[in-house]
């Protein structure tokens, strides 16, 4: 199953200094190419875009439909794109003819067609390496609050509904000592064990292949998925959305976990079969289940949020201003490189 030298740069609108991992800060071209940026980005940078880019701002922030889309893209070199952008076959075909590039503003590039990318001749990048501390961190988040019912107690503070503490009032689950099961070691993965071991979990993995030594860190390898269900009692899922991985999380697979394991995603909704998870916390199979995307987001399951056992958040994972800008950047150095003549360095089409 698949897993997957900084240089300051001062804004245009701040004092303040960001630090900008580059390949060519400043593209030496004839004439700025025209830019398409599709969503409202930091203000760094866009400031950085404008500069270099005759850019196209979102400034409302609504997300673009696909004629939309297409038609903004009118004269644009390239696109900077996002998730929320559904670059699917007939849309890549629609684009104008002056489009070469998609630099999307993201790790994951399910939202883009690469074949029909390729067809078409356009470029492809992603932003990797830049999110992976801001996600591994609301990866223990989700842990520990659906550990510790977290959402159950802030309900009871803001509804006012807390009568003071009780010896067995929420009491909740000790993470010390369980075992974590990552499915997918990457770089994020990696990050969450070494999270995790600071709590005093106990690392189980499984990936496509195994790390090395110094990469497992003591983790114990499981060359089987299923074989790590049956060990994990807090289960982080950490791969892409591909098709062998579209609702791996399903009823059987849920047998598989020990009872009132523990269920996190930051990876994809799609990856869990919504009604078979909620069937289980529902019943308990499950104790709880820490969630920061959804299949079909922002439309999450209705279902997910009645249940008292969830502990959601709505997709912050490389939500900080610091994993934001890097990521903005990350879009920029590719686009800089491809236009002064280069290769981009996170090149995936």
């Amino acid at each position: 199953m698949p897993v997957t030298a900084a240089l300051q740069y001062v804004t245009a609108t701040t004092d303040r200094v960001v630090s900008a991992p580059s390949q060519v800060l400043h593209p030496r071209m004839a004439e700025k190419p025209h830019l398409l940026i599709t969503r409202k980005l930091p203000v760094a940078v866009e400031a950085r875009a404008q500069r270099d880019y005759h850019a196209r701002l979102n400034a409302t922030d609504e997300p673009y439909g696909k004629e939309e889309l297409v038609h903004a893209a009118d004269g644009s070199a390239a696109i900077l794109c996002t998730t929320t952008d559904r670059l699917d076959a007939a849309t890549i075909g629609r684009l104008p003819d002056s489009v070469r590039m998609l630099a999307t503003f993201s790790v994951g590039f399910e939202h883009i067609d690469l074949a029909a990318a390729r067809a078409r001749g356009l470029i492809v990048t992603n932003t990797p390496d830049v999110l992976t501390d801001a996600t591994a961190d609301v990866a223990l988040l989700l842990i520990l609050g659906a550990a510790r019912r977290a959402s159950e107690g802030e309900r009871l503070i803001r509804d006012d509904a807390w009568t003071g503490w009780a010896p067995t009032h929420l009491l909740g689950i000790h993470v010390g000592a369980k075992r974590l099961g990552i499915l997918g070691m990457g770089r994020i993965g990696r990050a969450v064990a070494a999270r995790a071991r600071g709590f005093g979990m106990v690392v189980h993995y499984h990936n496509r292949q195994r790390l090395a030594p110094q990469d497992e860190a003591g983790a114990t390898f499981h060359a089987d998925a299923e074989n790590l269900l049956a060990v994990a009692d807090i289960l982080s899922i950490h791969f892409p959305l591909m098709p062998e991985t579209r609702y791996f999380l399903d009823a059987r697979r849920i047998e598989l976990l020990p009872r009132n394991a523990i269920v996190v995603n930051t990876a994809r909704g799609a990856v869990i079969k919504d009604a078979d998870l909620i069937a289980a916390l529902r019943s308990r199979r499950i104790a709880a289940a820490g969630l920061d995307v959804y299949d079909g987001e922002p439309r999450l399951h209705p279902d997910y949020c009645t249940l008292p056992n969830t502990f959601l958040l709505p997709h912050l994972g490389s939500a900080t201003l610091e994993t934001r800008e890097a990521m903005g950047f990350r879009a920029l150095d590719n686009l800089d490189a491809h236009f002064a003549g280069g290769m981009p360095r996170d090149r995936i089409a």
